[in-house]
């Protein structure tokens, strides 16, 4: 299948600071080297990274670097990054607002762009007048616009408005009426950035199902830039990950959410042991009368199964006095920050007579999806449902990955409160020493 998008080795070069080289007679002699004599931009050579996190060396900065890219027909891209990361910058090197320092952009058909609030809007004209300009840069004829235009302002919800100047619009109407627009004006390709999170959420869940229409039903293109994981599982089916004006990871749009949320969100990279700190706490759960110390994951964290029992270990430190009722809650998380189950043990008594106790739990049946998790472990003197006391909290000391032995288990579990076992090993005192 022949492509509509393709990006060729693109790169967008930036200066910060200014414009151009800074006086005339760079300006010119960049010129004559690139136009003239067809060498090699020197200034390339000396753009950075786009880190920024971090001071760099140089002026020159690399928004987008070594993009290689292409999109079928009818395909539904998602790009998902970090801000900063170059996802604007690479809409807007497609949609010709800004042209690329080094490589190639083919595009097949019409652009339509919702890049920000109020793209291609004058703020001096009604909604009505706007959406027959934005039609005529699209490339359409008066009457195809009079088709639309009923169709257009009712998705908008804004028919009182629509002939008041758009300037005494709300962003929200804006939106509204871009998105509009650019999705019924017959585009072969729908470029929307992250716009859409300024609507509602009636709005959001009626923009996402016509762009599936738009691209499942009538076989347009569309890429969408977005910080909502569920739109752009909902809506696309591959997507790819930016990085520092790079492509990190292209593929499969759950594996590219899976990625993104576990290198970025929660900073986490697979491992199966914690020595607990603050970094890992919440103080508005902590009363410091007892409190996590370490916490192990005791199997092969790189290479689980869903069949496999998973089994943990906890170093538990008693500060004040004597606990009764003591119960652990677990919760697993996925790599979208979702809890997908919570469990509670049996309770225990943590007696003060030694500081330290070895805790092991053991969850069975868990029959998780493929994918990352991580835990988020409690210590309570009832259930945490109830609202009773909270001891301690650990937000994702572990992180580990599920592999499918038995497809017939591709369902996540939503509730495994009986498959929890406890065995309290009262002799740790013996093993560690008290700090």
């Amino acid at each position: 299948m022949q492509p509509v998008i393709r990006f060729e080795n693109v790169g967008k070069l930036y200066r910060l600071g200014t414009v151009g080289t800074g006086t005339l007679s760079h300006d010119l002699r960049r010129w004559w080297i690139t136009s003239v004599m067809r060498r090699e931009d020197p200034y390339l050579k000396i753009g950075e990274t786009n880190d920024r996190s971090s001071k760099g060396h140089s002026d020159y900065v690399y928004a987008l670097k070594d993009i290689n890219l292409e999109v079928n027909e009818g395909d539904v891209l998602g790009i998902i990054g970090k801000n900063g990361a170059g996802k604007s910058t690479l809409l807007k090197l497609l949609s010709r607002v800004t042209a690329p320092t080094t490589g190639k952009i083919y595009t097949r058909g019409r652009i339509a762009s919702l890049l920000e609030v109020g793209t291609g809007f004058h703020p001096e004209l009604t909604g009505r007048e706007n959406i027959y300009m934005n039609g005529c840069i699209l490339g359409m004829k008066r009457y195809e616009i009079d088709k639309k235009l009923d169709e257009i302002v009712d998705f908008s919800g804004c028919e009182r408005y629509i002939d008041t100047p758009v300037k005494r619009y709300s962003s929200g109407m804006m939106v509204r009426l871009g998105f509009a627009v650019a999705a019924h004006l017959d585009p072969e390709i729908l470029v929307v950035d992250e716009v859409l999170a300024v609507g509602d959420a009636e709005f959001q869940k009626k923009a996402i199902g016509k762009m599936q229409d738009v691209s499942k039903g009538q076989g347009r293109t569309v890429l969408f830039v977005s910080h909502n994981m569920r739109s752009i599982a909902a809506l696309c089916s591959n997507s790819i990950v930016l990085d520092n004006g790079k492509i990190a990871f292209e593929g499969e749009v759950n594996k590219s959410i899976d990625w993104y949320t576990l290198t970025n969100t929660l900073q986490k990279k697979v491992c199966s042991h914690c020595f607990v700190d603050e970094s890992f706490r919440n103080n508005k759960y902590r009363s410091k009368d007892v409190e996590f110390i370490e916490i192990e994951m005791l199997n092969d964290v790189n290479n689980m199964s869903n069949e496999e029992e998973i089994k943990l270990k906890f170093i538990i430190k008693i500060n004040n006095r004597t606990i009764t009722n003591c119960q652990f809650g677990i919760a697993i998380v996925n790599s979208r920050n979702e809890e997908v189950g919570v469990c509670f043990t049996n309770k225990i008594d943590l007696k003060k007579d030694k500081s330290l106790h070895e805790i092991y739990i053991s969850l069975k049946n868990h029959q998780l999806a493929p994918g990352y998790y991580t835990l988020i472990c409690s210590l309570c003197d009832n259930n945490l449902v109830a609202g009773e006391r909270t001891y301690d909290v650990i937000y994702h000391p572990i992180c580990f990955s599920i592999e499918f032995v038995d497809e017939s288990h591709n369902v996540p579990f939503v509730n495994w409160q009986k498959q929890c076992n406890i065995y309290y090993n009262k002799g740790i005192a013996n093993v560690l020493n008290t700090k």
